[in-house]
């Protein structure tokens, strides 16, 4: 954001499109939400989350490490291991915004529904 004569105005890379851009995509809060635990290998990962395909998984990663939201380690040994978990930042997006709209949605997800369901009619 940008402080043009005592008004703030929201541009293209302003933090507030920042910020909304990691909800954008379908899997990047579930895998976050997934890493939640603890750090999982991508087996691991796929196995947990359910219904995610291969590619957008990869995309997810991709993504979320371009954020600075996971990391990525790599164990020395054979066969290769990796894994991937939270960053800090990650963590406290995981445990901040997304922990309060997981509350949102528990007292208000049935009557978002509802409203979805009868505006298609």
């Amino acid at each position: 954001m940008s402080d043009y004569e005592g008004r703030r105005e929201l541009v293209a890379d302003c933090r507030v499109r920042a910020a909304t851009d990691l909800f954008a995509h379908t899997w990047d809060p579930v895998v976050l939400a997934a890493l939640r635990g603890g750090p999982l290998r991508r087996s691991e990962l796929r196995a947990d989350i359910g219904g995610v395909s291969d590619k957008a998984l990869t995309e997810a990663l991709r993504r979320l490490l371009g954020h600075g939201l996971i990391e990525r380690h790599r164990f020395a040994q054979a066969p290769p291991r990796v894994e991937y978990g939270l960053t800090d930042v990650g963590a406290s997006l995981v445990d901040g915004p997304m922990k309060a709209m997981g509350e949102w949605i528990q007292h208000h997800g049935d009557d978002l529904l509802a409203a979805q369901d009868y505006s298609e009619v």
